[in-house]
């Protein structure tokens, strides 16, 4: 990556996964991207489960519908958890910490996808957070934000078009209604 404006470019989220497994440093540097993660007032909120086992892969995919797929078929997942009684900015921290690992991944050439787990729930109407706890043995005061997926790309995506970039969504001094959509 020439720089992190490229890095942005050229980012997606990725869903289908090689085989190959990523190297220990390379774990290594996406895990202490969310240890790194800015945090309300350093609270740290975040904690992490860090997850390679295929058949453990394969039960979290089942925690939502929708989207949850590629839990299955990729070759890590770091699920991430926020304790709401050390900080109010729980969420924050827990969605900072995620996203440093997205980009970090991209740096370093590993694909990743956010998948969505507070507020989801099952097929059957169970919160995918509870189904997510139950697997992992989570305490149940801990929320557990999303699944990060992680793995060598399957598949290939082109940059953003800078072009294409939504600038009627940046209001200068004031919000512009106009603009507002």
């Amino acid at each position: 990556m020439e720089n992190f404006h490229d890095l942005l470019l050229t980012r997606h989220s990725i869903r289908r996964y090689t085989d190959t497994p990523i190297e220990a440093d390379k774990v290594k540097a996406i895990l202490e991207a969310a240890l790194l993660s800015p945090s309300s007032k350093n609270a740290r909120s975040w904690q992490f489960v860090v997850v390679e086992e295929p058949e453990v892969l394969g039960r979290l995919s089942e925690c939502k519908p929708n989207y949850a797929a590629s839990v299955k078929n990729a070759r890590m997942a770091v699920v991430v958890t926020a304790d709401p009684e050390k900080s109010e900015a729980y969420i924050e921290d827990a969605t900072a910490a995620a996203i440093l690992m997205h980009l970090q991944a991209a740096a370093l050439g590993v694909g990743s996808c956010w998948v969505q787990v507070r507020g989801r729930f099952a097929a059957d109407g169970e919160p995918s957070e509870d189904i997510v706890r139950d697997i992992l043995g989570i305490p149940r005061h801990m929320v557990v934000e999303c699944i990060m997926t992680f793995g060598y790309p399957d598949e290939t995506r082109r940059p953003v078009d800078p072009a294409k970039l939504m600038w009627e969504k940046v209001h200068i001094g004031t919000w512009k209604p106009e603009q507002a959509d």
